[in-house]
C-alpha cells in the first residue's frame, strides 16, 4: 500500500491511495474532491465508479460539487438563514432563496492543507482546514480535519472531525456520484440499494423540509426491502416530481448511530456497501446534473451517477425535532461513513 502525490501546478496536488489488490481513490487537496475511485467487476476488471472531470481545473467551475467535501453545512438551509440563542445569521442565497452547501466559497472550493501518511495496515491523507469567524456568514473559528483512508478490505474511510470556540453549525459529507456498472454510458436506474431506514422527510416546491416525517410504507421510499432507484425515477408520486424525477431526500436511519446502505449493479457485480454513524442521509440521483460536462468516461447527463450524502439533517435549524447539527464550543464534531467495495456472490 502507498500514496502517490503528484504536483499540478504550485498551489493544486493530486494524491492516489493505492492498496496490495490494486484499489485506487484519487482526490485533491482543492475542495478534498474525490476524481476517480477504480474497483474491480465480478471479473476483475479495474473500472472507475465515480464521475470526475476530464480537465480536472473544471472543478473550480462546478456547480454539481463533484466528489467534493461539502461544509460547513450540507445540503439546504431554508431562507438562507438561521437563529442560535436569539442571534440570526444571514447567509449567501445561492440555491434561490436558500443556501446550499455552504455557498459558492464553502468547503468544495478551498484549498485543504494535506499530510500523506502510511502504515501497515492503511494509507491515507488527513486535509485540514481552518474556517475564520464570519466567513461564509458562519459564527466561530472552525478547524475541521477530514481524513481519506485505505485498507486491504477495499474499504474508503471518510473520518470527520471538527472544533469550535463558539457555537456553530456544522454537518460534512462528500458528495461523489457512483455509478457502479464503471460505464457512464449506463445510468443508475438499475442499481438496487437497501437501507435501513422506515422515515423521510417531505420537501416543498423548493426542496426544503417541511417539518413532516413521512413513513417509507407503501411506497417508492420504503428501501428496507431493497429497491431499484428506476421505480423513484418513474413514479408519478408528487415527492419525486419535485425534484425533477428521482430522489432528493433525507432519509432517517432506524438507528441514528448506525447506517448502512447497500447497492448493487447486476451487469457489473458490484456491491457498494455505505456504513455511517451520521443520522441520516439525503440519497440524490443527479435529477439535476447539468447535461453535456466534459467528464473522464464521457458526457454527463440525468440519472448518470447517484451521491448518497451522509450527514445530518440542516432542517433541524428550523424544526428541532430532528437531530441537531449544532457544535458547541469545546464540543468535538466527529463522524465517520465507511464506502466498501466488493462483488456479488
Amino acid at each position: 500500500m502507498h500514496v502517490i502525490t503528484k504536483n499540478l501546478n504550485n498551489k493544486w496536488k493530486l494524491f492516489i491511495l493505492e492498496n496490495d489488490h490494486g484499489m485506487q481513490v484519487h482526490f485533491l487537496n482543492f475542495g478534498g474532491i474525490i476524481t476517480k475511485i477504480l474497483v474491480p467487476d465480478r471479473n476483475g476488471q479495474f473500472e472507475n465508479v465515480v464521475l470526475g472531470y476530464k480537465n480536472v481545473y473544471n472543478y473550480q467551475m462546478d456547480s454539481g460539487f463533484l466528489g467534493a467535501i461539502v461544509g460547513p453545512v450540507a445540503g439546504r438551509i431554508a431562507g438562507a438563514s438561521f437563529e442560535l440563542d436569539g442571534k440570526t445569521y444571514e447567509l449567501e442565497k445561492n440555491d434561490g432563496s436558500n443556501h446550499l452547501h455552504g455557498g459558492t466559497v464553502g468547503f468544495h472550493q478551498v484549498l485543504w492543507d494535506a499530510q500523506p501518511f502510511e502504515s501497515h495496515h492503511e494509507v491515507g491523507v488527513k486535509l485540514m482546514y481552518h474556517r475564520k469567524d464570519g466567513e461564509g456568514g458562519y459564527p466561530g473559528n472552525l478547524k475541521v480535519t477530514v481524513t481519506y483512508s485505505l485498507n486491504n478490505l477495499n474499504q474508503l474511510k471518510v473520518d470527520y472531525c471538527a472544533s469550535t470556540d463558539n457555537k456553530t453549525p456544522v454537518t460534512l459529507t462528500n458528495h461523489a456520484y457512483f455509478n457502479l456498472t464503471g460505464d457512464i454510458e449506463d445510468t443508475i436506474s438499475d442499481h438496487e440499494v437497501h437501507m435501513n431506514s422506515h422515515y423521510y422527510l417531505e420537501l416543498d416546491e423548493e426542496r426544503i423540509p417541511t417539518g413532516q416525517v413521512l413513513d417509507v410504507r407503501g411506497t417508492t421510499f420504503d428501501f428496507t426491502g431493497g429497491r431499484k432507484l428506476i421505480d423513484g425515477i418513474d413514479s408519478e408520486l408528487k415527492q419525486h416530481i419535485l425534484v425533477d424525477n428521482g430522489y432528493d431526500h433525507y432519509f432517517l436511519f432506524a438507528n441514528e448511530k448506525a447506517g448502512t446502505v447497500k447497492v448493487k449493479d447486476e451487469k457489473s457485480g458490484r456491491v457498494l456497501v455505505i456504513t455511517t454513524d451520521q443520522p441520516g442521509m439525503v440519497m440524490y440521483t443527479a435529477n439535476n446534473l447539468e447535461e453535456g460536462l466534459e467528464l473522464t468516461e464521457g458526457k454527463s447527463r440525468k440519472y448518470v451517477g447517484v451521491c448518497f450524502e451522509t450527514q445530518g439533517p440542516p432542517a433541524s435549524l428550523h424544526y428541532p425535532d430532528l437531530p441537531s447539527i449544532v457544535l458547541d464550543e469545546g464540543e468535538i464534531y466527529r463522524k465517520q461513513t465507511v464506502f466498501s467495495f466488493g462483488v456479488m456472490k
